[in-house]
């Protein structure tokens, strides 16, 4: 039979959860750092942002410049955008995924 009722002990359960709060944090503040990148059009377009999805940089070739057709220059920024943000997005579960399932195996916690 545990002691106190069968309810876990609330210092263990404290001292786990501000471990993971910690841990979040720096995971956040590391994503917050860690640059990923993704291109459009072969290449031709890339855009760089962080594993918290802040855009830093855009890159063009001037290949991919045509002033006659600047909605297909826009269309291939949109999509590198969206493929750096999806990279950001799979490193993102690769550092607090395993954080986020951490959180549903404390006992005592509604998740």
């Amino acid at each position: 039979m545990i002691p106190g009722g069968g309810q876990p002990n609330m210092q263990q359960l404290l001292q786990q959860a501000q471990k993971m709060q910690q841990d979040l944090a720096a995971a956040q503040a590391e994503l917050a750092q860690t640059e990923v990148e993704g291109q459009a059009g072969g290449g031709l377009v890339k855009a760089t942002v962080t594993g918290s999805g802040e855009l830093r940089a855009l890159a063009i070739d001037p290949k991919a410049v045509d002033p006659e057709d600047t909605e297909t220059l826009a269309d291939l920024i949109v999509a590198a955008v969206q493929a750096a943000n999806e990279n950001a997005q799979q490193l993102q579960q690769q550092k607090l995924g395993p954080l986020a399932q951490g959180l549903g195996s404390m006992p005592g916690l509604p998740f």
